[in-house]
């Protein structure tokens, strides 16, 4: 399974980000992928997840109402939409495909793992 995620970038408070995480199609058909980030000198932190069939989605507390996640079957690709951004959102984020049908919070639950792309939040 590869995962190629990409979107990051540099952005000053309260602007917006997309980030993409492209999968492999039978991939995308079967599990959930998640994102994650992991900030320097901090342990990695679970952003939101998504199930393929059926689209339930889960987000992490800090991140509700300010992150969306959805997913685009034509392009077998998982996107987190990143709004309202805070200096506190730095970190290298990473996606992440779950070992089940359906995410979860937490990072032992996912198998594959994608490079990160970094995301930088200046004020």
């Amino acid at each position: 399974v590869q995962l190629q995620a990409s979107g990051g970038g540099l952005v000053q408070a309260g602007g917006s980000l997309r980030l993409s995480c492209t999968t492999s199609r039978r991939t995308a058909s079967n599990n959930a992928v998640g994102w994650f980030r992991q900030a320097p000198g901090k342990e990695r932190e679970f952003v939101a997840t998504i199930a393929w069939n059926g689209g339930s989605t889960i987000y992490g507390d800090s991140v509700k109402g300010r992150f969306t996640i959805s997913r685009e079957y034509a392009r077998s690709t998982v996107y987190l939409q990143m709004d309202n951004l805070k200096p506190e959102d730095t970190a290298v984020y990473y996606c992440a495909v779950s070992r089940g049908s359906y995410g979860s919070s937490s990072s032992t639950n996912y198998q594959y793992w994608g490079q990160g792309t970094e995301v930088t939040v200046f004020s």
